[in-house]
């Protein structure tokens, strides 16, 4: 429902199939049969999608009904819905360019009488502390979804669909006997959906907000989203025009606040004139409606399987997308458009509901991704409310991470430059080029190699290959480079292959590669990352095997408790006091020979489910002991190693934790367990948080997805104040700029990224087209500071085409 993705082009299943002149006559359509055998070597013809019943009478499911009778004149479809023709219970929809163009391709008829209905704007309206913050350049079309309904109601009447208003439909497997296929577009409390939830496989997530669909006889002059601080807590508004006389207004907060405020107590009335109250200024005191309005948790719906039998799910039913992106209406209409589109091209049904899953699931799961980050967002807003006011609403424009910095510049030019400098961006200079300063350590960037493991060390001492890597990377243009995870003991290590810091060999050798980027590549910090495997140690290399055990030549484990890492892994024993203490001295040794081998800044590595993350997580932590139990005590021996490293490593320079923010398993670290483990180390005195994820038990179930693990980062950084650090599948300047300006990280760490590319922050700065401090090119190699030609320039344009 807000800011759209501007990306312009079909997603659908066969588009080229759409690409042809359509009309509105009978279009009897031959599809290639794929003859299959029967046990008793007959031959059976896949069957035909004759006879259709559509669970559901809503946008999407009237759309698959027009769609499919359309394409065969010969279908017999018939619609049950259990509302009547003009119940619908919200009020405007908005649809992308993307799936206005696959209308438009699939039926001229209904794209036709859709354009004469939407209205069309620019602009978002940010508004906050009583200041307005515009940004243009938006391209939002919205329409009555009553009048949607209505022409869609009118396309299949004309079509020949049977419409049945009033009318509950059978149940899907009765009709599943009957009819060649069945739709099920019946919403997010779909009865198909639950009457088949072990085929289905749903998984349903219930958020923290409550929000009712309203509606004004007005229409806002753009987008409007408005923030209001109440006794009893945030609330905000998301407001849009959906007629010349007409707007959506839909009032969103937490559960706590709208128990608080006594919303749990009114009717809708009561509810609907409390709202307009509060909400007075947006509205220009003017009144609001309801339309069966009623307050209600936004609930997330995802199916491990979209079809059953000749069953399909549509639209709600098969997946929802939170409101504040506006996503509902339009995935339902392109799940009918693929669901079409993929009926004509396949040979069968079967056939055809498999590519139709095959070929929405991955557009539908990133719609979701971003529909959470949203979602989450608001349900965080809190967090946000003292940022500079023009990087608030930049954060709320780019909160899905589908409008980005560099999108936003070219929507509106002057709003982004505007944030820029509030943030402190000299003229010319992209977020991520500006300095950022940790105790007395000034990084000229905010780009930082993150940690990766390289396996070739030989008895934990570096040697030229790391003396290439790290140096290859320091002369490529990031603010700091980071060490692999460096072991504090031989027993400490991964593999054979870890690098160590628990010989003064191992420090020279160290030495040796600082050294070389502090001369050849000036201005570049180098970090060491500290750490001990803990129950994850003794295994082979990464590409000889991931976390397997070795062969022979085992080492010793020890953990907070003795629980193995997988089944074939070595069970470590719990360590005792004793034993405490002297892993605590061998960090205490590390650190020492760290500062020796002049390192720039100093890392606890507290995550991934090595050693010190092992005590956090109480997954792994058993004990019964104070290292065991509440949080607090699971804090205690890492906290007691960073107090004793902090106390050798110089008082200049900083020191950071990278924590797992959480274990992506039932019973694991929280969200909230992260943040106050975050404020824990700040207490004792760390500089940053380095936020990672998961990697702690060995059946997490990671959310894997861009920049996935940036809502754990700047929930810490935005709850706390503590500078972060974010990492994870962030892969482009575009990321890194986005999430800088907006506030939810201080610093992004990017490893692949640096794996294809050494010059990753030197490469990014010159297709920005900056040349400042904040990335110079080393002397020697200022000839490649521009992008090489890759081909012939200078042809002449063609200017006339002659017919034969």
């Amino acid at each position: 429902m807000s800011a759209p993705t501007g990306v312009r082009g079909s997603d659908m299943c066969g588009s080229a199939a759409w690409a042809r002149p359509a009309t509105d006559g009978p279009q009897k359509t031959h599809r290639p049969s794929s003859p299959a055998e029967a046990p008793d070597g007959t031959t059976l013809t896949p069957p035909e999608a004759h006879r259709i019943a559509v669970i559901g009478g809503g946008p999407g499911g009237l759309y698959a009904a027009a769609l499919l009778k359309r394409l065969d004149q010969d279908r017999e479809i018939t619609v049950w819905e259990r509302n009547a023709p003009d119940d619908t219970f919200g009020f405007g929809v908005v649809l992308s360019d993307e799936t206005l163009g696959g209308i438009e391709h699939a039926d001229p008829v209904v794209y036709a009488a859709l354009q004469d209905e939407f209205v069309r704007w620019d602009d978002i309206d940010i508004v906050h502390r009583e200041r307005r913050h515009t940004s243009g350049g938006h391209g939002f079309a919205a329409l009555g979804r009553r009048r949607l309904l209505e022409i869609l109601h009118a396309r299949c009447r004309d079509l020949g669909v049977e419409l049945r208003f009033r009318t509950e439909a059978p149940p899907a497997a009765e009709l599943a006997a009957s009819y060649d296929l069945v739709v099920a577009a019946d919403g997010v409390h779909s009865a198909t959906r639950d009457a088949h939830a072990e085929a289905f496989g749903p998984d349903l997530t219930t958020h923290r907000c409550r929000y009712i669909w309203l509606a004004a006889d007005f229409a806002f002059e753009a987008f409007r989203f408005e923030i209001a601080e109440t006794e009893h807590g945030v609330m905000q508004l998301h407001g849009y025009p959906f007629s010349p006389h007409e707007s959506t207004v839909i009032v969103e907060m937490r559960d706590e606040v709208w128990r608080a405020a006594g919303f749990d107590g009114l009717d809708e009335q009561e509810s609907t004139e409390r709202c307009a109250k509060i909400f007075a200024d947006a509205l220009g005191g003017r009144p609001l409606r309801g339309n069966k309005s009623a307050w209600i948790n936004f609930r997330t719906v995802v199916n491990s399987h979209w079809s059953y039998g000749n069953t399909v799910l549509i639209g709600d039913a098969a997946h929802t997308a939170h409101f504040s992106i506006g996503s509902g209406t339009k995935l339902a209409v392109e799940d009918a458009l693929a669901l079409a589109a993929c009926l004509q091209e396949q040979p069968d049904i079967p056939s055809a509901l498999t590519a139709y899953e095959t070929e929405r699931r991955p557009v539908v799961a990133s719609t979701q991704r971003a529909a959470r980050a949203s979602l989450e967002w608001f349900e965080r807003l809190p967090d946000y409310l003292d940022q500079p006011p023009r990087q608030f609403a930049f954060n709320l424009l780019t909160r899905s991470r589908r409008v980005t910095h560099d999108n936003l510049r070219l929507r509106d030019a002057d709003f982004t430059r505007s944030v820029e400098r509030d943030f402190g961006c000299p003229d010319g200079t992209p977020p991520m080029f500006t300095p950022f300063t940790l105790r007395g350590l000034t990084l000229r960037n905010r780009v930082v190699v993150s940690p990766m493991d390289m396996y070739s060390a030989v008895d934990g001492v570096p040697g030229d290959f790391h003396l290439v890597h790290l140096g290859a990377r320091a002369l490529g243009g990031a603010g700091l480079v980071m060490t692999e995870m460096v072991c504090v003991s031989e027993h400490g290590r991964i593999t054979p292959g870890c690098a160590g810091l628990y010989t003064a060999e191992q420090a020279e050798a160290w030495r040796r590669i600082t050294a070389f980027a502090h001369a050849q590549a000036p201005g570049t910090a180098i970090g060491v990352q500290l750490g001990h495997s803990g129950r994850k140690g003794s295994t082979k290399l990464m590409w000889e095997g991931i976390d397997e055990p070795l062969p022979d030549g085992n080492w010793p484990l020890s953990a907070a408790s003795p629980l193995p890492y997988r089944p074939d892994s070595q069970t470590p024993h719990e360590l005792s006091r004793a034993g405490l203490t002297e892993i605590r001295e061998q960090f205490v040794a590390a650190a020492r020979r760290a500062a020796h081998a002049d390192f720039d800044l100093l890392e606890l590595h507290c995550a991934h489910g090595y050693l010190l993350s092992g005590f956090l997580s109480p997954l792994t932590n058993h004990r019964t002991d104070s290292y065991g139990g509440p949080l607090e005590n699971r804090l205690r021996f890492p906290l007691e190693v960073f107090d004793a490293v902090r106390e050798v490593w110089p008082r200049d320079k900083p020191m950071t934790v990278r924590v797992s923010a959480t274990d992506w398993a039932d019973g694991g670290t929280t969200a909230e367990d992260a943040v106050a483990v975050a404020r824990a180390f700040a207490a004792h005195g760390a500089d940053a948080i380095d936020v990672s994820t998961g990697q702690v038990v060995s059946g997490e179930r990671p959310a894997y997805g861009r920049s996935y693990q940036t809502p754990y980062a700047d929930r810490i950084r935005n709850e706390t104040g503590i500078p972060v650090i974010t990492v994870g599948a962030i892969s482009s300047w575009d990321d890194v700029n986005s999430l800088i300006l907006a506030g939810r990280a201080d610093l992004c760490a990017l490893a692949r990224p640096h794996l294809y590319d050494p010059h990753w922050t030197l490469h990014a700065a010159a297709e920005q087209g900056y040349t400042g401090p904040g990335a110079p090119w080393p002397t020697q190699y200022g000839a490649g500071s521009r992008r090489p030609q890759t081909g012939r320039t200078d042809a002449p344009k063609p200017r006339l085409t002659l017919g034969s």
